[in-house]
């Protein structure tokens, strides 16, 4: 059980290392590039912070455990809307400014579509492949219609040499792969040791590990008091979770999503998206005491899972 617990552990300081230097490498790279800040925070930086989710959830369906991977893919995009912004509003008020309206609506539509794919149990490569198509039209959406707010994420934070952003890149991808398949080896390790369902462990601490990133990304927009990173962090990456990694998990191992998520599990997340666009339509800020409210429902959730 030592082992499991230590492989688990060096996952998730591993993907933790290796999202920071990816982020940081990335944004570097578009500086370079001379991109612009909505490409860069769309399609660079958004890619780079789901990379975590991307390398656990290919490892688990390499390995034979597409459990693991659609539980992370869930339990990430729970974690993203109430752990992450539950967080982020504790430690500081997230004003609500416009931005991520329209993505709210597509992050709510892909999560209807997740749900459909789940409650329907079809399973084969061409949703994989269709799912990996919608990334990319999303993507060339958002790039031809940038609306009035833009992200914020390159700012400040790319290294300046291009060498050493080329470098930071390289040397976080392998941190990352490394420490994906750690922390999916020491998962699949610990379900077997403790007779949890392998969805359980993708759902909480696969989940959670795999998104630090946005997590410490998140909360440090909220001490900067930049709202439009912190939403559009949360937003973006639920939408990469289920088109791109969902793609990418279905294609490898093309077999129907886990029944223990059509249930519960699944109409939480809907319940999330909606209020999250509610929220970014109706309201003008999330507040610590609407912060609590989140945190307590995602530590209630992990509770309601382990019982």
């Amino acid at each position: 059980m030592l082992e499991a617990i230590l492989y688990s552990l060096a996952g998730l300081v591993g993907l933790a290392i290796g999202g920071e230097l990816l982020v940081r490498g990335a944004v570097g790279i578009a500086q370079k590039l001379g991109v612009s800040t909505l490409f860069t925070g769309l399609v660079i930086v958004g890619f780079a912070t789901s990379m975590p989710e991307m390398v656990a959830s290919v490892q688990a369906s390499l390995a034979g455990s597409p459990e693991i991977a659609w539980g992370n893919i869930v339990g990430s995009n729970l974690a993203n809307t109430l752990l992450i912004l539950g967080v982020s509003a504790l430690v500081m008020p997230i004003a609500l400014t416009g931005t991520g309206r329209r993505d709210a609506v597509v992050a709510l539509g892909v999560t209807l579509l997740l749900w459909a794919l789940a409650w329907s149990q079809l399973g084969a490569r061409w949703i994989g492949f269709a799912l990996l198509a919608g990334i990319f039209v999303y993507i060339v959406w958002r790039y031809r219609h940038p609306g009035a707010a833009q992200l914020e994420e390159d700012e400040e934070d790319g290294p300046s040499n291009g060498l050493l952003a080329g470098f930071y890149f390289v040397l976080g991808l392998a941190i990352l792969v490394a420490g994906g398949n750690a922390l999916v080896t020491g998962a699949i390790d610990l379900a077997t040791i403790f007779k949890v369902p392998e969805t359980v462990i993708g759902l909480t601490v696969v989940a959670v590990g795999t998104s630090l990133p946005e997590l410490a990304a998140s909360i440090a927009a909220a001490l900067r008091g930049k709202s439009g990173l912190a939403i559009g962090n949360v937003v973006g990456s639920n939408i990469y979770n289920i088109l791109l990694i969902g793609g990418a998990t279905m294609s490898i191992a093309p077999v129907a999503l886990p029944s223990d998520l059509v249930g519960l599990q699944m109409a939480l997340l809907t319940a999330s998206a909606v209020g999250l666009l509610l929220l970014l339509w109706f309201a003008r800020n999330i507040g610590r005491a609407l912060g609590a409210l989140l945190l307590a429902a995602f530590v209630g959730n992990v509770v309601l899972v382990f019982a």
